[in-house]
């Protein structure tokens, strides 16, 4: 498992950087103002970062952006990273510049000449996040994550607000790498395992097992699993950070890998389907970040964990199956199998923990990704005030989420004739029919969001944040959410 760097913080001490070993970054108005660290730095380079500030190439660099000026005069270090920063910098600036300087810094050490410069501990968490690396599988020497020192005054200050956001990225990291795990690595057993171990850090886990869920009668969840070897769970997390009020839920959809089942998928790009646990490994890093954190919280998180197989015994098109709802379903393709996990580890939800709310994320269905491409996360809600809370947090956090569209129009599309309903509409609104099945099994007055987070959990270009693969899409988002709505002042 990868681990995010763990910034130091130094108080300033400009007669320490000339002698630093390894990568120093200063920062650059448009202007070309520069604070005290990167004074020093101009006079022992004989005034170099002046005259980068008056050329062509820094004007026309984009804010946040790194310019490397390397073997600098009169230091130690083996680059100066000089990076291009708004007067008024905002987040978003400070998060880009940092993960900017994650990419440039390519191992070596790298001291961050932050001085009274604002938003320190967002450039730190930037240059943490963009350092991951997934390269546990290759037998190449694994890219070394840089130190990173940040000097700043009233460093003391900086590094206490950087606590929470460690917290988040080692959350995010925790997502990235069950997302990035190949399938034969990450089995069910495997997942519900690392899932276990978070009881290291404070969280309660319970794990149900196939008897258990014979038991409540979860046939739309057991029938996934038909087809494969191995054991299909569900793992239940639980934060108790706030007081004797009802817990928010969220819960995941979990399948290790997806060959469609007996409506198996076409062989080009079904490699993918390792990611279609996405779900459940947001969940996951949610819960791990909230139990570093120590949030002020009563938060549980579930994820329904199952490989959707071809096989003698694998369900077919046309089975009909009970939820523990008591709803029977009618198993059009055998490959919209997300909903049918969700289903009923929904139920269970609300039936055994009686949320204040809940949110389910899955990696459910390609037609988000014709609807919203890669930028957004689809959101489908019952809750115009959960929504709107979801959608600032996401905007907040620079996650991509759009609201689509939910009504009972659409019902009529997943009408069986021979059970209550079926579980697939066919192409047309097929991620809007995807929702509509599950809102069947969300009571009535439960605040719920479904996100379809196909087009986010993995991507196969690099983001501001992340380098190609894994993204860990939402751990940032719902994080926020719990800090600004449900957790204790």
């Amino acid at each position: 498992m990868n681990t995010p760097v763990m910034p130091t913080f130094i108080e300033t001490d400009l007669d320490a950087i000339s002698d630093f070993k390894g990568k120093v970054a200063v920062f650059m108005s448009p202007t070309g103002q520069i604070g005290l660290g990167a004074r020093r730095v101009n006079k022992l380079m004989k005034r170099s970062l002046t005259r980068l500030a008056e050329s062509q190439q820094f004007q026309d660099m984009p804010n946040s952006a790194c310019h490397v000026m390397s073997v600098p005069a009169g230091m130690d270090a083996s680059d100066v990273l000089v990076v291009k920063m708004p007067k008024r910098t905002t987040v978003d600036d400070a998060r880009l510049a940092g993960a900017n300087l994650g990419k440039a810094v390519k191992g070596a050490a790298l001291l961050i000449l932050a001085g009274a410069g604002k938003h320190a501990s967002e450039i730190a968490f930037g240059c943490a996040l963009r350092q991951y690396s997934f390269h546990d599988h290759k037998t190449s020497e694994a890219p070394k994550q840089g130190a990173i020192t940040i000097m700043a005054n009233y460093a003391d200050e900086v590094a206490q607000g950087y606590v929470s956001k460690a917290a988040i990225a080692e959350g995010v990291f925790f997502t990235r790498d069950l997302v990035n795990e190949p399938a034969n690595i990450l089995t069910t057993v495997e997942f519900a395992k690392r899932l276990e171990a978070l009881k290291n850090i404070g969280l309660k886990i319970k794990v149900l097992e196939e008897k258990d869920m014979e038991k409540l009668g979860m046939h739309a969840l057991l029938g996934v699993g038909l087809g494969s070897r191995s054991p299909t769970k569900i793992v239940i997390m639980e934060w108790q950070g706030g007081g004797d009020e009802q817990p928010f839920a969220l819960v995941g959809k979990g399948v290790v890998f997806d060959t469609g089942g007996i409506s198996i998928k076409p062989a080009g790009g079904m490699e993918d389907m390792t990611m279609d646990m996405g779900g459940a490994g947001v969940v996951a890093g949610v819960m791990k970040t909230l139990a570093l954190r120590k949030a002020k919280a009563n938060v549980v998180g579930l994820v329904g964990i199952v490989e959707n197989m071809p096989d003698g015994a694998a369900q077919r098109p046309g089975d009909v199956v009970k939820s523990m709802k008591g709803d029977t379903i009618e198993v059009i393709n055998t490959d919209a199998e997300g909903r049918l996990v969700l289903a009923d580890v929904l139920w269970y939800a609300q039936e055994t923990y009686k949320p204040t709310g809940i949110i389910n994320l899955a990696t459910l269905t390609g037609a988000i990704i014709i609807g919203l491409g890669h930028e957004n996360a689809g959101v489908f809600s019952n809750d115009d005030a959960l929504s709107r809370k979801f959608i600032k947090a996401a905007a907040t956090e620079r996650e991509g989420a759009w609201r689509m569209p939910l009504g009972k129009a659409y019902d009529k599309m997943i009408d069986s004739r021979v059970a209550d309903i079926k579980n697939t509409g066919g192409r047309s609104a097929g991620a809007i029919t995807a929702a509509q099945f599950l809102q069947r099994f969300i009571k009535e007055d439960m605040p719920w969001i479904h996100l379809d987070i196909a087009g986010v959990a993995l991507l196969k270009t690099e983001t501001d944040l992340a380098p190609k693969g894994a993204t860990g899409w939402g751990v940032r988002a719902l994080d926020r959410l719990i800090a600004d709505h449900y957790e204790a002042e």
